[in-house]
């Protein structure tokens, strides 16, 4: 597959910045770019698509953020706002070309709050949208981890988790070790943790720490940073871009919840992954990427 690594120019208010891609494959018409979680997370645990895009004739591209693994990092939080990653986005697009011709836009968990503001800021730049594994709602978000997934730990393990959160011992080994078997190899990707691929691990060695807890949180298990509050539920509707939403049955955002996202947006459509979680790419991927190419080529 012809592949193409470029460093693309960012200007923000507060210098340029250069930011990491690489295009897999060449398709004028079919151009998927793909916006990885966090914040500040890698495109590595996306590497499932050299799998199983690899005889499609769907052109898609890794991007990290500024301030991810590849690209620059200017590391303080007056870049870490949404309005600003919404304007990056739209510098990538224009320097690669992309437009309402061909450009499709996957956004997963956080990427999901980042590519549903930019269909709302840039309607008339895109050809499709799919939001993966990411709810419109970050209280919704919230009360889903403590109302649902939240009981369904042995309730010991649970007051433990609280204990430490409420002693603010996220980066503990005690905290760790709980959430690994009690969460996250439930919730993130349902396999033992000795058995995630190498690329999903690089993405969590290579993870930005200071941008992600600034912005979601020192935890999967809910959201607690200044994403806490935001909701764009009632704006669904504005959305006309034909978009289709991912959920999976155990991801850490209520699969109900991603159903009815995708009934409020005028040309919505729902993918359910039953086998899968919050990595629905790895643990339900034959749905997961087969969906994602019926939807791009239904379009």
């Amino acid at each position: 597959m012809q592949t193409e690594v470029r460093m693309i120019p960012i200007t923000t208010p507060y210098g340029e910045y250069k930011v990491w891609t690489q295009r897999c494959g060449s398709n004028p018409t079919k151009r998927l770019l793909l916006l990885h979680g966090g914040p500040g997370m890698t495109h590595e645990y996306f590497q499932s698509f050299d799998t199983h895009f690899a005889d499609s004739d769907i052109e898609y591209i890794y991007y990290d953020q500024l301030g991810s693994h590849n690209s620059d990092n200017p590391a303080d939080r007056k870049f870490w706002t949404i309005a600003r990653f919404v304007d990056e986005v739209d510098q990538v697009r224009k320097a690669l070309g992309l437009d309402a011709s061909n450009f499709f836009l996957l956004g997963h968990s956080w990427g999901g709050v980042l590519a549903m503001e930019y269909a709302l800021a840039h309607p008339e730049a895109l050809k499709g949208l799919i939001i993966s594994n990411m709810m419109a709602d970050c209280t919704a978000y919230q009360k889903y981890a403590d109302d649902v997934l939240g009981p369904q730990m042995d309730p010991k393990v649970l007051a433990r988790i609280k204990d430490l959160e409420a002693a603010g011992q996220y980066s503990s080994e005690e905290y760790e070790s709980l959430l690994m078997p009690h969460h996250y190899e439930k919730h993130v990707l349902r396999r033992p943790m000795d058995q995630w691929p190498e690329c999903v691990m690089n993405a969590l060695t290579h993870v930005n720490q200071d941008l992600y807890v600034y912005m979601q949180g020192p935890s999967e298990f809910g959201i607690s940073g200044v994403l806490a509050t935001w909701d764009r539920s009632k704006d669904l509707k504005h959305i006309k871009t034909p978009a289709l939403v991912i959920g999976a049955e155990y991801d850490t955002m209520d699969p109900a919840y991603m159903k009815w996202m995708s009934e409020q947006l005028p040309n919505g459509s729902f993918l359910y992954c039953p086998e899968g979680s919050h990595m629905a790419m790895w643990d339900d991927a034959e749905v997961y990427h087969e969906g994602i190419k019926e939807f791009i080529g239904r379009v």
